[in-house]
This record gives C-alpha cells, sequence and structure tokens, in this order.
C-alpha cells in the first residue's frame, strides 16, 4: 500500500467504503473475504488512514460489485441517454507514490470503461514494489512528456505525445516518467465481460 497522500479522495473513500460495508450488514472479516484485502487494510482506509493502490481500488469495487469510480461518489441512476462532462483540472483525485490521478466522469455508475488522466511522478523501475495487474484491458495515451512502458512479457518501449499502447490489464506493467518534467497520460480501462458481471 502507499502512503495517504491526496486528504480529498482519502475524505471520501474512506465513508463511502464503511457505507457500503454497513448497506451489506457485512463485518470487516465479511468484507476481507469478499474484496481479498485484510481485515487491519479495511479498517485503515475507512478510517482514512492509507491510501490504497490502483490495484487494492479495484478489489475494493469488484468486492462490493461496483463500479471503481463509485468508490468515491453515490452512484447516478441508469439509463440510456447518460452523459458525464469533466471540466478540465476537475476530475476526482487519487494519488499514490507512483501516479497521481484524476478519475474522470466518476458520477457515472457502471462504466464499462474507467478513464483517468495520470501524471506519472515514478522515475525508476525500482520505485514500484510489485507489477500493476488486474482484469481487463487498458490503454495509455500519452499527452505530455515521455514514459517508459514495462510489461511483463515485452521489452521495455518508450512512448512520446500522440503514441498509445493498449494491454491486455492481466499481463504485470508499469510505467515511468523519463522526460524532465513528469509525463502525462489518458488512461482507460476496461472489464472483460467475465467480471463486468461482477461490478
Amino acid at each position: 500500500m502507499d502512503a495517504p497522500s491526496s486528504p480529498v479522495s482519502q475524505a471520501l473513500l474512506g465513508p463511502r467504503v464503511r457505507s457500503l460495508r454497513a448497506q451489506r450488514h457485512w463485518t470487516l472479516e465479511a468484507a476481507s473475504r469478499a474484496t481479498g484485502l485484510a481485515r487491519s487494510t479495511l479498517s485503515k482506509i475507512e478510517n482514512g488512514q492509507m491510501s490504497p493502490t490502483y490495484d487494492a481500488l479495484i478489489k475494493l469495487a469488484r468486492g462490493f460489485s461496483i463500479d471503481i469510480s463509485a468508490l468515491f461518489s453515490p452512484p447516478a441512476s441508469e439509463g440510456s441517454g447518460r452523459r458525464s462532462i469533466t471540466r478540465a483540472g476537475q476530475g476526482q483525485p487519487l494519488d499514490v507514490n507512483t501516479y497521481r490521478h484524476a478519475l474522470l466522469c466518476s458520477d457515472l455508475s457502471h462504466k464499462r470503461m474507467t478513464p483517468f488522466h495520470s501524471v506519472v511522478l515514478a522515475r525508476r523501475f525500482e520505485d514500484f514494489s510489485d507489477w500493476s495487474r488486474h482484469e481487463g484491458e487498458e490503454l495509455v495515451f500519452v499527452l505530455k512528456g515521455r514514459v517508459q512502458m514495462f510489461a511483463e512479457f515485452y521489452e521495455p518501449v518508450q512512448l512520446r505525445p500522440g503514441d498509445c499502447a493498449y494491454l491486455d490489464s492481466r499481463m504485470g506493467h508499469r510505467l515511468i516518467s523519463v522526460s524532465k518534467d513528469d509525463a502525462h497520460v489518458l488512461w482507460v480501462t476496461t472489464k472483460r465481460a467475465s467480471a463486468l458481471a461482477a461490478h
């Protein structure tokens, strides 16, 4: 787990997780079994003492059978013709040690895609404690700066503004900035049909 670095997202996440657990009449033990996260980890998240990694957020969302963005705001009603707009600089912040994320269009629940704008803070392969891997597929589009993409089964590759990569999210992956300033990327993740049923 990464040290907390976004008070806004942390303040929203803790009460939301506690509320979701209460709605299901789950103990911390039951929530731990559903999410695959330790009881102590869940307790720290609920009390704002820990900021989870993106992979941990995926486990939370899967365990509660909701879209990941619904962890940070009450879900909007579903229906045809839905639309969401996120103005520049108004994404839902989510910071970890290696990335500074802003979740986009987070007011819509049960989306088939999870888009976010990310500032890549990591500068070395060793800045990560482990590979990032989860269900689904994802697209990374470089907006600013240069990144080096590491993927479990491929040689590292550099991407510049306008370059993009599409990958199977189950394969271990990570990005680092290799330009003078931190790189910015648009990230869009999706889940396979088999996993969508659990969200």
